[in-house]
């Protein structure tokens, strides 16, 4: 039977949802023998794609190695619908938007005919989900416990998440006041991440406003570097952008039509007073607050109305970008006549330094740019030049006398205190806003608002300190994941949770607001346990007391309600989770917030286990985008290779944590390998099973397969799938090569040696390619591999004196070739040298002394024996220190236990086959005592060989 991956697998699928092979239940095993294993639940604002694929299928096969381990083993999935880019996305699709009827259509294979069907949020999607991520992970064959799904806008969820936020407030966790939030000025509706279109890992900053003044007008200039204020001498506008004068909480301020409604939503009282363009300004001159010192304002295309207030303060001994900017404006005399200005004015602008630092001379702009070669604004190397400077200036430069009490201190020490110094004295006011655009789903403009917001303190001290306890008790892989956990707890501040409107549970004492995407994410986990039993529980009953009951036991209500405890036992029996799969970039935000939820609200033994971190993936090099249309998905790309290949090529191309790169030429290598492995694996099935009746290469090839066993159970316990389904898979394919060229394959005991071998990899390998693997190991012993336990190494068939003697018949075997492709012959003869005993004795007080050579040397002198030798003992132990240095101290044991000559002797009639010549083999001595008579040395070759290293001759 040919491989046929669609056949097969469609033959599987239907099995596996036929039985519920995958519906997990308390079963009478002890709940330490259970396994929670989740990964995010998807938000179905578009369709699945091979990205997602990767994200799912590395808890799966967890999931599946921990059922072989003989857990049971709950993997749940549900749906986040909550929040606003359902919404934003049908309206774009109701407008008729292009762009969002190309996605539909193009990338995601929306029929005219199903159009209509996506113009409600849940009608929008339920089509991505049931046609889209449920299809998908059907087809990759997740083994997932469908009876558990939801989607975040189910009433019973909603009791939930009521109940989740009653509690956060009865505790002090949640107060209401002004808080910055992104906010999308389509919408009218504070976002989140989730929200996003452009700019998702963009966060805002808050700038700093130094007030230069011009006649009692003020011209606020936004800056996240306050501490150079002294250095300004000129200050940049765009002529062709439109301003606008207003009065700004009492003052008359000049700002871009940009700023004003980013300034109204950020709690300041404005008037607009007139528009005017920019060209109006340029050649004013304006004074600098803190110095008293007149800048003059110059034209400027590269000035941004849309970044900050639109006026730019310029500090060039600092600022590459400024530096250069200045040089090209003292360039362009042309250009400053037509404006008016002077061209002299602006030659005698200098740069003023404000700071020092090692390394950089008195302006370290200057010194930044000449030394990497800039000479141009439009130098791509520019940007990372600048923030090199900013970076060093900012850990390491020591303000200037000027400074006064400030003098002499690093500026990272200063910033703050200096910045609300001049604060308080009002030469200085703030702002928020982005460092670069950011778009919402909504197609709307995101800016930074504040808005009165009811919010989490996750900066309370007593919740911060419980949420570090759960990240020091976290198995966190990888491990050096560990510390961003704590930096993001450290710099957490208050997290506003509610929007104005969305998908998702209302706030229970305001229902004008939803609470937030990533509020509302944070102990859905352990709804899961009990979500397919709450079918009999009416919504009316799900309130405060029912989820005391069963998240804190019958004490915990003046009244228990029965069904809740029976549903205690369930979610008892199934907690903690043990291990998150979620992608990297969420700890800063949803996998944070999952612990400290979990701190708070449940007890120690109810926290987080273990978090798997998850990289991001490439399609052919290129970051994937579903707006942009560059993705793969996983039905077309199923139909194409089979669910094994696309799940076999997502788990062996990177470490779950890594990036991981989609390239199909790779993607159809990896099936033909699969292919491959079928054939061969059928061959063995249809041939006679053999007997037990082993060689030495059979016990060397079931050795290996005990060490395999060890280090894909290794790696399978750190979440390695890469290495455990490389190790499964590709190594030991190079062992079956190995022995395929050194046993006779029609011998009774190589059949049943490598029916063995296959029948365990089977097991190995079922995790990753299920359908294949099962099939496979039904037809070799009657029963699906995933029935069978995971395999654990056979004492018996553990052998290292095997596995290190046909090492040494590997290594000689290469010696040889070298040897022959190097001299380019073709020999008659070949005779291996087999080092004598004495030489024995060196390596044995090397491997007991220690690779230290004058250490061995002063042991070795003892003998008298090995001193007479001289030289030649010296240039040995020189050899077999660095020899001992890189073998571990087992192999070494095992070495020294090894009868080298009867290695070579036995393996002497594979090398004759693999040469075609006669293969000799000789102890050192031994040919050396009969050379003059039989000729078996005639160059003198037997005194180079060492042990495990003999030396060779060809003929």
């Amino acid at each position: 039977m040919s491989y046929d991956p669609q056949e097969l697998e469609a033959e599987w699928r239907n099995r596996w949802a036929e039985s519920g092979r995958y519906e997990a239940d308390p079963d009478g095993r002890d709940s330490g023998d259970s396994t929670f294993v989740t990964v995010p639940y998807p938000y179905p604002s578009g369709g699945m794609h091979i990205g997602h694929a990767r994200t799912y299928t590395v808890p799966d096969v967890y999931a599946r190695y921990r059922r072989q381990q003989g857990d049971n083993v709950l993997f749940p999935i549900g749906w986040h619908v909550t929040g606003t880019p359902i919404i934003g996305a049908v309206e774009r699709l109701k407008k008729g938007e292009e762009d969002q009827l190309s996605v539909l259509r193009d990338t995601y294979n929306v029929s005219e005919d199903t159009l209509a069907d996506l113009e409600t949020p849940m009608g929008y999607a339920r089509h991505f989900i049931e046609e889209h991520y449920k299809r998908g992970m059907q087809q990759l064959g997740l083994s997932i416990d469908w009876r558990r799904e939801f989607t975040t806008n189910d009433e019973r969820y909603s009791k939930f998440i009521t109940w989740q936020y009653e509690t956060l407030r009865e505790r002090g966790l949640l107060e209401k006041g002004l808080h910055p939030v992104k906010y999308c000025t389509e919408q009218e509706n504070p976002v989140t991440t989730h929200d996003l279109l452009e700019g998702e890992d963009v966060e805002y900053q808050e700038y700093t406003l130094v007030k230069f003044d011009s006649g009692g007008t003020v011209f606020p200039m936004a800056t996240l570097r306050p501490e150079t204020v002294r250095g300004v001498t000129n200050a940049y506008i765009d002529p062709e952008g439109e301003y606008v004068e207003a009065t700004v909480d009492g003052e008359r301020w000049v700002v871009s039509v940009e700023a004003v409604e980013k300034l109204e939503l950020q709690d300041h009282e404005i008037e607009l007073e007139r528009e005017v363009a920019g060209e109006e300004y340029v050649g004013e001159s304006v004074t600098n607050p803190i110095t008293g010192d007149e800048v003059l304002v110059l034209p400027a295309s590269f000035v941004d109305p849309d970044s900050g207030t639109g006026v730019v303060m310029s500090v060039p001994a600092h600022s590459p970008d400024d530096y250069l900017a200045l040089e090209e404006a003292k360039a362009d005399a042309q250009r400053l006549r037509e404006y008016g200005i002077d061209p002299a004015d602006v030659e005698a602008i200098e740069p003023v330094p404000i700071l020092s630092i090692d390394d950089y001379g008195e302006i370290p702009a200057k010194d930044a740019v000449e030394s990497h070669g800039i000479d141009s604004a439009d130098d791509p190397d520019l940007k990372a030049v600048t923030q090199e400077v900013y970076n060093r200036e900012f850990h390491q430069g020591t303000l200037n006398e000027e400074y006064g009490e400030f003098a002499g201190e690093v500026v990272e020490d200063v910033r703050e205190e200096l910045k609300a110094h001049f604060q308080e004295q009002g030469e200085f006011a703030a702002m928020y806003d982005f460092p670069e655009p950011v778009i919402s789903r909504a197609g709307g403009k995101v800016v930074v608002a504040k808005q009165e917001t009811w919010f989490l303190r996750y900066n309370d001290e007593e919740w911060q300190a419980k949420t570090l306890e759960a990240v020091e008790n976290l198995e966190a892989i990888p491990e050096t994941t560990r510390e961003q956990y704590t930096h993001t707890v450290d710099w957490l501040e208050e997290w506003p949770c509610i929007r104005n409107y969305g998908l998702g549970t209302r706030l229970p004492w305001d229902d004008e607001f939803v609470i937030e995407p990533l509020s509302d994410s944070t102990i859905y986990m352990a709804y899961y346990t009990i979500a397919h039993r709450l079918a009999d529980v009416p919504p009316e009953a799900m309130d405060r007391a029912f989820f005391d009951t069963l998240f804190y036991g019958p004490e915990a209500a003046d009244e228990p309600d029965e069904r809740a405890l029976e549903l205690r036992e369930e979610w008892e029996y199934w907690y903690p989770v043990d291990f998150r799969c979620s992608a990297n970039d969420l700890i800063s935000n949803h996998l944070t917030f999952f612990l400290y939820h979990h701190a708070e609200l449940f007890e120690k033994p109810e926290w987080p286990q273990g978090i798997t971190s998850m990289g991001m993936g490439l399609l052919e090099g290129e970051k994937m985008s579903s707006s942009k249309g560059h993705v793969v998905l996983p039905d077309e790309a199923i139909g194409e290779y089979g669910a094994d290949t696309v799940r076999f090529f997502l788990l062996n191309s990177s470490e779950p944590w890594q990036d991981f790169d989609w390239r199909a030429e790779e993607v159809g290598s990896t099936r033909d390998q699969l292919a491959r492995f079928w054939n061969r694996s059928m061959e063995i099935v249809d041939a006679p099973e053999g007997e037990r009746d082993l060689e030495t290469i059979d016990r060397w090839l079931l050795a290996k397969l005990q060490e395999t066993v060890r280090s894909v159970t290794d790696a399978m316990d750190r979440f390695e799938t890469r290495t455990a389904s490389q190790e499964a898979f590709y190594g030991f394919e190079e062992y079956l090569k190995w022995y395929r060229r050194r046993a006779d394959l029609e011998r009774p005991g190589a059949q049943w040696t490598l029916r063995t071998v296959l029948e365990t990899r089977l097991r190995l390998l079922a995790p990753f390619v299920p359908f294949l693997a099962n099939e496979l190991h039904e037809r070799l012993t009657g029963e699906p591999a995933e029935d069978v336990p995971w395999p654990e190494p056979v004492p018996k068939f553990e052998d290292s004196t095997i596995v290190v003697q046909e090492g040494l018949v590997e290594d000689v075997l290469e010696d040889v070739r070298d040897i022959v492709d190097v001299t380019d012959t073709d020999p008659e003869t070949i005779r291996l040298y087999v080092a004598d005993d004495w030489k024995r004795d060196v390596l044995e007080t090397v491997i007991d002394v220690g690779p230290n050579q004058g250490q061995v040397m002063g042991e070795v002198m003892q003998n008298e024996q090995l001193r007479e030798k001289g030289d030649a003992v010296n240039s040995l132990v020189g050899d077999l220190v660095p020899f001992a240095r890189e073998r571990d101290d087992d192999t070494l044991e095992t070495l020294a236990s090894v009868d080298e000559l009867s290695v070579y002797e036995e393996a002497a009639p594979f090398l004759a086959r693999e040469f075609d010549a006669d293969v000799e083999v000789y102890a050192e001595s031994a040919a050396q005592r009969t050379a003059e008579e039989t000729g078996v040395d005639p160059e003198g070759k037997a005194s180079q060989a060492k042990p495990f290293r003999p030396a060779i001759l060809l003929e």
